[in-house]
Parts: structure tokens; sequence; C-alpha cells
């Protein structure tokens, strides 16, 4: 119940101002200050309807409205206001049926006791606080159910959307599935296919591959079950398989990249998902390829290297003496193909490191000495430059590796250096010794690269610079690069526009007691810069 009796707004309607004068006075003692009185109960009617009431008190005989039709009508503009009927023992039947038809609160006889009069409004007026914060709760609830009823229609709305949006992309991965050109299965932990496309069904040669072992479908040479060998940690990818038609008992060689499923209730692997490429054209492809390698050996090389040799016959006045012009003109053309002669070696040493055929032939020596021997070697091409070159850090230190392998690197490096320095500068070479590796650099003071252009500066082809046409192949760094890293080492370049560059490889130091040994390197690797 409210505490202050301020707030309560009490109406007395008689017309008998004697009467509502000494109710007023009445309440005022016991602190209900906010009492309004009316003789007329049409004035206190046009009253309530403006104003909040909580309690009125009404005579029953009034003239123009009796008390009953009063507090009707203040019943029907606020049904909360507490309705009390003062009337008199003869009225008692008429007060009575007034409360089961109106609804009223209470009757008071006239005269009646100020004690029980105070205790009918004390409760009347606790049962209009009671009705009022009812009727508050009862609008907050409309306003929740309101607003949950929004929240509703809103969720289905978003739920149909998902579930249509949901719909369309299950749909088109069924699509992309159904009609993948490349089988497409899932796989249970034991071995089990869980699920299988079209695709992949046609390779096998089944209606249904789904509930065979994958290890009974696909087959190598080594008799290996293939989903032993399938990783929980990351995607692998499994070559040198083949799958028999059942019906046709074609064999189809096949590549497969499987990747973990991962629950998302326990994070853990429930099955595997299995890519099937049919690598029967890329196989061809490769057979093609060593053809033509094979054609390119025989039928350039030899016609080559006979042209220069025949060419060096005239040049050398075994055929006869030459003019200073015929000379000049034939050492031009034994140039050109000697220069041609080059790139096809070059196209065969990086085939033999692309495919894995190059054989890596490792022994122990001392680097310092190769690295001098490539110096004199091009010791006079520098100085026909005007170019110094110095090599520091000499030692007799030996590493593990194929000398003629590393040497074609240093002396790749040292020519780079020497054809974009200036007439005049200086090449420095250096080798460094840390616990595991040796360190070699070649520094000079030329041009200097691009930043743009490094990432892509041991790729295939690339002259080191898109703003500066070279006549090379393209191809010296690149094969620097697969004979570095077929040592387990690595490669890298630091450079400065018109500053110079920086060319770095690292080997790894593992000298052996044996004085050679043979490795075959097994390249997968065709990618660019790493």
């Amino acid at each position: 119940m409210q505490e202050n009796l301020n707030e309560w707004n009490i109406v007395i309607v008689d017309d008998e101002r004697m009467v509502t004068s000494s109710l007023k006075s009445l309440l005022k003692l016991e602190g209900y200050t906010n009492v309004n009185t009316f003789n007329s109960p049409f004035e206190a009617v046009e009253y309530i309807k403006i104003t909040r009431v909580d309690l009125i008190i009404s005579d029953f005989y009034m003239p123009g409205l009796n008390g009953i039709e009063l507090l009707g009508k203040a019943g029907e503009i606020n049904p909360g206001t507490t309705r009390i009927l003062l009337t008199g023992y003869a009225d008692k039947e008429s007060a009575i049926k007034a409360i089961n038809e109106i609804g009223l609160y209470r009757y008071i006889e006239k005269p009646w006791d100020n004690d029980d009069l105070m205790l009918c409004i004390k409760n009347g007026l606790e049962r209009s606080h009671l009705i009022e914060n009812l009727e508050q709760k009862i609008q907050e609830l409309e306003h929740a159910k309101a607003k949950v009823q929004r929240y509703n229609e809103e969720l289905e709305i978003a739920v149909k959307e998902r579930t249509k949006s949901l719909n369309q992309a299950n749909y088109k991965l069924s699509t992309v599935i159904n009609y993948s050109a490349d089988g497409i299965i899932t796989v249970l932990k034991d071995g089990k296919i869980n699920r299988a496309n079209p695709a992949f069904n046609a390779i096998c040669g089944m209606e249904s591959a789904r509930g065979k072992n994958i290890s009974d479908i696909c087959a190598n040479n080594a008799n290996e079950s293939i989903h032993t060998r399938l990783h929980n940690e990351k995607d692998v990818l499994i070559g040198g398989y083949t799958i028999q038609n059942c019906s046709s008992g074609e064999i189809t060689p096949v590549e497969i990249s499987f990747a973990p499923i991962i629950n998302d209730e326990n994070r853990e692997i429930s099955s595997f998902v299995g890519v099937i490429r049919d690598v029967t054209l890329h196989q061809e492809m490769d057979r093609l390829r060593n053809d033509f390698i094979a054609t390119l050996t025989h039928d350039l090389r030899t016609p080559l290297l006979a042209a220069i040799q025949t060419l060096q016959f005239f040049i050398d006045g075994t055929v006869g003496e030459l003019t200073d012009k015929q000379r000049l003109l034939l050492e031009t053309m034994k140039k050109s193909n000697e220069d041609l002669l080059g790139l096809v070696n070059a196209l065969l040493e990086v085939y033999k490191y692309e495919s894995g055929q190059l054989v890596l032939y490792k022994e122990n020596f001392v680097l310092s000495d190769v690295i001098q021997g490539c110096i004199m070697e091009v010791r006079p091409l520098a100085e026909k430059n005007n170019l110094n070159i110095e090599f520091l850090d000499i030692s007799d230190k030996k590493i593990y590796a194929d000398k003629h392998e590393i040497k074609r690197v240093i002396t790749n490096f040292l020519g780079n250096a020497i054809k974009h320095t200036n007439r005049q500068g200086d090449i420095t070479v250096s080798v460094d010794f840390t616990e595991d590796e040796a360190v070699v650099s070649v520094e000079d003071r030329g041009v200097g690269i691009p930043a743009e252009d490094i990432p892509k500066l041991f790729n295939r082809f690339s002259q080191g610079t898109g703003k500066k046409r070279s006549t090379s192949t393209g191809l010296g760094l690149y094969l620097s690069r697969q004979i570095v890293e077929a040592h387990g080492g690595k490669i890298l370049v630091k450079s400065e526009l018109n500053r110079g560059s920086k060319f770095i490889f690292t080997l790894p130091v593992r000298e052996k007691q044996e004085n050679l040994s043979v490795y075959k390197v097994n390249n997968t690797d065709k990618g660019g810069l790493r």
C-alpha cells in the first residue's frame, strides 16, 4: 500500500454539505489530505472523467442522479476505483442488489461508526492499490507478450530465410559434388566409404561404393592399405594408387587428397573427405615431356655441338685462311650457337631437378677452395670490365655436398654480379660457418633489384627486373635455387636500387667419413621463391 497518504485521491459525493464536510474533516484527521467533496453528482462525474480517483464515497439518494447510478458511471470510467455507497437502513436491500449488479465494494449504513468507516476506507484504498499494480503488471505482460510475438515473427522470418539459404547452399553443394569430374567420397576412420559421388562410382564401375573399404578399391604396388595413411591433423595428398573398374577391368591411376572432418560437438575427427583425381592425362603429359626432353637432347645438342666444332675449324684456319670480316662473322655465329646450347643444357638441368632424375654425388671438400676456383674462372671477365673481386673469410673447413653443383651456384652468382656491376666496381665474396651451416654470399655494387621483382627472382625465366630487358635465359637463379634446396639449404637476396645486391645461400654442414656418396634428388616443388 502507498505509504504517503497525500497520494490517494478520495472523492465524497453527498447533496448534504454537512455530510461531505464532516467526512472530509474525519479523513484529514486520519492524515488523508487529498479529499475532494461534491454536493452535485453531476459535478462529481465531470471530475471523475478527467482525474484518476482511488476511492469514491457516494450517498444513495441525491437529486437528478442517485448514488448507484453515479457509482456505476464511475466504474465505467475507471474500473479500478473502489466505490462505497452510503445508505439508510431502509435502503439496505437496494444497496446489496447494487453490489451484485455494478460491483460496489461496500455499503455503509447511516449513521456510521467512524472506526468502521476508516477501516473500510483503508481496506478499499489497499484494494485500489492492488488493482492498480495488477493493471500495471497486466500492461507489462501485454507489452512483453507483444514483444515476444514480434520476436517470434522476426525469428520465424529469419528461420525461413536461413532455411531457404541453407537449402540453396545444399542444392549448390550437391550439384557440385554430383556433377564434379573428380570423385568425391567420405571415409570413416575404419576405412569404410560412407558416401560417394557418381564420378567415383563410375571410376569403380559400381552402382554405389558405399559400405566398401577404400583399401579394397585403391591399390598400389606395395599393397599398402590406403586408409592407414590418413592423417588425423592435416590434409594429405596420396599418389601412386590405381583403381580397377569392376565392370570393364580398366585400371585408372589416381591421386587422392584427403582432409579430416571435425565433429562440432566433441571436436574429434569423425571421418575424412577425399577427392580422387584421374591422373591418366597427367601421366601421359609426363611421358610426352620425357619424349620431348629426349628429342631435345638428341636433335638439338648433337647438331649444335657439331656446328660449334665446325665453326671452330673455320676460325682456327684449319680449312683455309679467313679475312677479318669472315672471322668476325663466324665467331658471332659460334657465339650464338653456344648460347643456344647453353639454353638447351639449362633446360635439361632444370628438367632433371623437377622430375627428380638428378643424382647428387656428395663428398667432403673445402668450400673455400671451390670458391677460389670459381673466382679464378670469372676473373678475366671481371678484369675486362675493370671490376675487382675480393674474397673474405678464407678457411679450410669442409662441407658435404656435390662439388660440381655447388660450383655451378657460385659461378652463377659471380656471373650475375659481374653483369650488373658498374665498371671499376667491387664484388665481395664471403663464407661464414656456424655450428649447423655454411653461409656463402656474393655482394656487388650494381644497379640493384626493385622490391616488387624480388619475390619472383628465383622463378623460371625470371630476368631479375621488369624494368630492363636482359638477354639471359632466366634459368640460372631458378636452377641455383633447385640445387641449394636439393642439398637442404636456403637461398635469398637482399637488394637496394642503385646501391647493389647481396645473394646468399646456405648449406647444412654434415661432414661424412666416406669419400663419396650418391643421392638421388626427389624434388616435387616447382613453385617460386619461398
